[in-house]
């Protein structure tokens, strides 16, 4: 059996149980197979004084085994907000000394790194240090925000020409990275995955009364979803905007984040309060409730790579009204997943009354989800691990 050391920032813990699921599904799939040993490496960013918010994540910094899956969790010294330079070297001087300890016990065939930065830098640095292939996984911000800082786009692209293969979550991330001087010829497409034992159509009208039951949201009038962190990135108040222009509409938001204050005053100003619903962070199994009760499901983020909480969403029968950023046009390839609009309120708002008007069939929409699996995921992951590791 070949070993994968996987570099992972973005990976759920004790204190965030659903920050980076998607990973954690993804190497747990490719363990389940058989063919791959998995061992994570989720370094945990602490300043030197852990108070405040970084207290409890510092305690979840802990390791164990997960799914078939051991995870490591060093901490590694941050300095918040004006870090960003120096987490690629931190994240190798914690990692390091752990990384050849195991390399020594049991040797790793490939480094991975889940994310492009600091992710990609710091797998890089161990990969030299071992004489391994590397691959690197670009997933939207990444590229987004740190391919556009000089500072990391250069680590960027010294990793990148280092390893042997690139994944990008879509086409059109693809293209992204080219444009900042990745090397396009080493990037394979890699889809995400999906539990479809998970999300599948539960029913509108029942998930409604389960909704009403659960969280009080009336189960009569219109409803709408939003899922996603509450950030300036994923545009929630363009959301709140075009709800005030869909009377008898309610809105589920489900996330957390940065943005709720901002939001929750803004639902006063348009006078919908009573008809936005926080749900914050949901457990996962609870998420398919929301969005099968829901007409359609509207994220109008400025940038993405493909979004998990698409596939989702589709999956439950859902439509989308999304903006054209990053694979968009990858999953509402047809009328039937939804409406790709632009990114203001009256847009969003004409875009909702469509799918609306069109009343899709929940399993019509769900069968467009079929092709994304986490079984298929893992199939590709492997075979490009073992692709690169031959090359």
């Amino acid at each position: 059996m070949k070993r994968v050391l996987s570099i992972a920032t973005l990976y759920p813990n004790a204190h965030m149980p659903r920050f980076g699921t998607f990973v954690a599904r993804q190497m747990e799939a490719l363990a389940a197979r058989g063919d791959w040993d998995v061992t994570v490496i989720n370094p945990i960013g602490v300043p030197p004084l852990a108070v405040g918010r970084y207290a409890p994540l510092a305690k979840a910094a802990v390791t164990g085994g997960e799914q078939g899956v051991t995870v490591h969790r060093p901490r590694f010294t941050l300095i918040p907000a004006v870090g960003g330079p120096f987490n690629p070297a931190m994240i190798v001087k914690s990692v390091l000394p752990l990384a050849k300890r195991l390399h020594e016990l049991a040797p790793f065939d490939l480094v991975d790194a889940q994310f492009f930065y600091p992710d990609g830098p710091a797998a890089a640095r161990i990969a030299s240090e071992f004489g391994l292939p590397l691959s690197i996984k670009a997933r939207g911000a990444d590229i987004s925000l740190w391919g556009h800082k000089a500072y990391s786009a250069k680590k960027m692209r010294a990793a990148a020409n280092q390893a042997a293969g690139l994944l990008s979550v879509s086409k059109a991330l693809a293209r992204d990275m080219e444009a900042i001087g990745l090397p396009g010829d080493k990037i394979t497409i890699h889809y995400t995955g999906l539990d479809h034992s998970q999300f599948r159509p539960l029913g509108r009208n029942r998930s409604r009364q389960r909704l009403e039951q659960d969280f009080g949201i009336p189960a009569h009038g219109n409803l709408i979803a939003s899922v996603g962190a509450l950030i300036p990135r994923k545009g929630q108040h363009f959301v709140l905007r075009a709800l005030a222009k869909l009377p008898n509409t309610r809105l589920a938001l489900v996330g957390t984040g940065p943005d709720q204050s901002m939001l929750e005053e803004l639902a006063r100003e348009l006078d919908v309060t009573d008809r936005v619903h926080f749900l914050g962070s949901l457990d996962h199994a609870a998420i398919p409730v929301v969005v099968s009760a829901s007409s359609a499901m509207v994220l109008p983020s400025a940038t993405e790579g493909l979004a998990n909480a698409w596939v989702e969403a589709l999956a439950c029968g859902t439509p989308l009204v999304i903006t054209d950023a990053g694979g968009a046009r990858e999953v509402v390839a047809q009328p039937l997943a939804g409406r790709i609009v632009e990114r203001n309120a009256d847009a969003i708002a004409n875009g909702v009354r469509e799918v609306l008007a069109a009343g899709y069939g929940p399993e019509e929409v769900s069968a467009l989800s079929a092709g994304f699996s986490w079984d298929a995921n893992a199939a590709a992951l492997a075979s490009y691990y073992d692709r690169i590791c031959a090359s």
